[in-house]
């Protein structure tokens, strides 16, 4: 398990080579991805899955590594083509390849499952400091509907009640994990909770356009046509 030092009064977040807050996003309609910052920004965050420790994690920044290498090994395959991750995968998959635009999908089901996960949990935060009657939820229950919004539908059989058991018996509790995303500062948890909570918005806008654009790719193989279904929405 990877470490980082974080700076007196800092965060974790800071520590990122790359955040997602300053991903370049291009105009609409096409709203392209800045490939190499994307992938920056994507590779930064495993270290999230470092702090969350638990097991089940662990496969999850395996295969988003992976699946990095993938998108990353296209774009310098093609360079000129690959500006934005749309064009890195149209120009892929009109050379009747798609190994990177499959990494991509299983890598939005990750940064999908991370962020509805966290973005969840610190939404019913907010909600119980404006209401009594709402109940902080620990971690372990925001991945859990998370995982099955994002990643279980397209898990074999078995391997949810694996993740979920795993989860279960290792995922820390939120207060612990928030402690371990900033130094001994006391004001440090609240402000990396503010600082996480704009990161997540990024994130998300980010991910719904890449799920929005892989909804318009053609020349996809039609089991990869079938696994794009049923992305879970928050």
């Amino acid at each position: 398990m990877a470490t980082v030092a974080i700076p007196p009064g800092g965060t974790l977040l800071q520590t990122f080579r790359q955040s997602f807050v300053d991903v370049p996003v291009g105009p609409k309609p096409d709203q392209g991805v800045a490939t190499t910052q994307f992938l920056d920004a994507a590779e930064s965050l495993t270290t999230i899955f470092d702090v969350l420790g638990a097991l089940a994690f662990s496969k999850v920044k395996e295969d988003m590594s992976t699946n990095i290498k993938k998108l990353r090994a296209q774009q310098l395959a093609a360079i000129s083509d690959s500006e934005t991750i749309q064009d890195l995968c149209r120009n892929e998959l009109k050379a009747k390849k798609q190994t990177a635009t499959e990494g991509l999908v299983w890598l939005l089901r990750a940064l999908d499952l991370t962020c509805m996960a966290l973005f969840q949990n610190i939404e019913t935060e907010n909600k119980a400091a404006a209401d009594k009657n709402i109940k902080v939820e620990e971690l372990s229950v925001s991945f859990k509907r998370a995982y099955n919004l994002t990643l279980m539908p397209h898990h074999p059989m078995g391997m949810p009640f694996i993740f979920n058991r795993t989860l279960e018996a290792s995922c820390p509790y939120r207060d612990t994990f928030f402690k371990k995303l900033c130094s001994d500062d006391p004001e440090a948890i609240a402000k990396v909770k503010q600082q996480l909570y704009v990161y997540l918005e990024a994130l998300k806008s980010i991910v719904k356009i890449l799920k929005d654009f892989i909804q318009t790719c053609s020349g996809l193989s039609k089991k990869l046509l079938k696994e794009r279904e049923g992305y879970g929405e928050y």
